[in-house]
């Protein structure tokens, strides 16, 4: 029985480590992707706490290393979708009920061992199953997830004490429910701590979960569900299945129960999703909720007066870490004339001073997309570019998927700022830069605004106030995070609260109370301690 008001330990960002030659930290990652590669890994669903291996098993491989078999894992089907749900809707009743402490401290045990004894595990993975730099995984599957699971354990204590004010002889109470239903949580390939907070945002408010993640984010979702469950995370909480997108759908769009949808992904995917939900309305108990963060084309906006090393380093950082795969990376820039030749010049020399190729070896900043898919998808823009009269590629525009799916790091400067490089979302390493006269600064704002039909990352250089604020105040709707002088991504949980509008999404703010708040029903409780006993009010006496 809790007889107190316990205060959680103080939520904190996850310090990065170096990985220096020589630190415990590098040599322990590099023993555990030894050990990961030297044997391949058995990877079973996880439904109802359980274990579950269909005989149909997929091959894994490493992006940049495609002879290379990670493992497989165990590809199930409608029933498999079905069970998931029968063991989501059992544990419901005896985890919504689970103090709320419980929840918290499963979800802090985890933080702790993602940031310690599963580091090196959880770094390996990511690395090897999406073709991550040491770095780019260390902020993303280990910092960043266990910031999630911090953080929204504070925030979740934030929502229990709002409470309404009380008058003489009233107590009022707010009451924080779990949606009725499950929750399904479906997540992409390219961040693994994004895929570790789809599930658990809503678990943690007391809600359970049926999880898909992308077929190419598996190997990393498996250690994932190894954690929680040593974090002791009861049975059919988070149930983790691998079946196709539209398998899934079927059945969990169809099913009476459905609660909730917590998505990162594609535009057209969501779009697609929300329709089939409104569609299957009449059978739902409850409307369900929808929250999605999904494409974007994220700009970078130069004035005449920023400093071109700075812009350099944003356009460099921003467009090609992780090749691109980021929904937040820089995808168009706009520069002013006046600054493009250093800028040009400075781009091509640290493009040409990357190494390229498997994140096995620390020293290369660039490696490999995530699969054919993508690889055909981001090379039909770069053939496009080749072919137009307006643009010129600058540097990259090769490509090869013989030993693994390597796509140089490519610039393209066009003379259309509508462009399709301009306008859609590649998801790789293709950087488009529009050159602009200097004197168009205003107009060239209101171009960039109503170029693009998304709305999520974006940023401002310069060092005039003035540029800055009008650039602010045109773009209000142009990027749910705004960035002055610094990269459009990166956002760090608990710092800046991550989402966009527009068609980048509902603008949920993943990490944060707005977020969390959509995974609850409040329900308000009126207790009248002296209840009136007589229906007469007094206006009614003329006496």
């Amino acid at each position: 029985m809790s007889n107190a008001n316990f205060i959680l330990p103080r939520a904190y960002n996850e310090p990065v480590l170096s990985y220096a030659p020589g630190s415990p930290e590098k040599l322990a990652l590099k023993k555990a992707l030894r050990q990961a590669k030297a044997r391949p890994r058995d990877i079973p669903m996880v439904i109802n706490g359980r274990n579950v291996r269909t005989g149909n098993k997929v091959s894994i491989h490493p992006p940049h290393e495609l002879s290379h078999t990670l493992g497989y894992y165990h590809k199930g089907d409608a029933s498999h979708v079905r069970r998931a749900i029968d063991a989501a809707m059992k544990a419901k009743p005896a985890w919504e009920n689970t103090p709320w402490e419980d929840r918290a401290a499963i979800f802090l045990k985890a933080a702790d061992l993602i940031s310690g004894p599963y580091r090196a595990k959880m770094n390996a993975a990511t690395m090897l199953c999406q073709s991550k730099t040491v770095f780019q995984a260390e902020i993303d599957a280990v910092c960043e997830l266990a910031d999630f699971f911090r953080f929204n354990a504070a925030y979740m204590a934030q929502i229990y004490n709002e409470q309404p004010a009380s008058s003489k002889d009233i107590w009022n109470r707010m009451e924080y429910r779990p949606l009725e239903g499950f929750v399904f949580a479906l997540t992409p390939f390219n961040f693994t701590s994004i895929a570790g907070n789809l599930p658990s945002a809503p678990a943690l408010m007391g809600n359970t979960v049926v999880w898909k993640p992308a077929a190419t984010q598996i190997y990393s979702a498996y250690v994932i569900m190894e954690v929680l469950k040593e974090a002791g995370l009861p049975d059919g909480v988070i149930n983790l299945i691998y079946v196709s997108g539209p398998v899934a759908g079927d059945v969990i769009f169809k099913h009476p129960d459905f609660g909730g949808l917590h998505f990162t992904g594609s535009t057209t995917t969501f779009n697609r999703l929300w329709q089939t939900i409104g569609e299957n309305l009449p059978t739902y108990k409850s409307y369900p909720r929808i929250v999605g963060e999904t494409g974007g084309k994220d700009f970078v906006m130069v004035h005449s007066s920023a400093d071109p090393k700075a812009v350099t380093t944003a356009l460099t950082r921003g467009a090609f870490e992780f090749q691109g795969q980021k929904c937040s990376a820089a995808s168009r820039a706009y520069i002013p004339k006046s600054l493009w030749p250093r800028i040009q010049k400075y781009l091509i020399a640290d493009i040409e001073s990357f190494g390229i190729g498997s994140p096995e070896d620390f020293t290369n900043f660039f490696t490999a997309v995530i699969d054919e898919k993508a690889f055909d998808k981001i090379t039909g823009y770069i053939k496009k570019a080749k072919r137009a009269r307006s643009c010129k590629i600058i540097a990259g525009g090769s490509y090869s998927k013989k030993e693994g799916y390597f796509i140089d790091p490519t610039v393209i400067v066009t003379k259309d700022p509508h462009f399709v490089t301009m306008e859609e979302e590649i998801f790789g390493p293709v950087l488009t830069i529009y050159v602009y006269d200097d004197k168009k600064y205003d107009k060239t704002l209101d171009l960039l605004d109503s170029t693009s039909p998304y709305g999520l990352t974006g940023a401002i250089f310069a060092r005039d106030r003035d540029a800055i604020r009008l650039a602010t105040e045109k773009l209000r709707h142009a990027a749910g995070n705004f960035y002055i002088n610094d990269k459009p991504t990166g956002a760090v949980v608990g710092q800046q609260p991550f989402g966009g509008s527009r068609k980048s999404g509902t603008n949920d703010k993943a990490g944060s109370v707005w977020n969390l708040l959509r995974w609850v029903s409040p329900r308000a409780i009126k207790e009248n301690f002296n209840p009136p006993t007589d229906y007469r009010y007094p206006f009614m006496d003329e006496a």
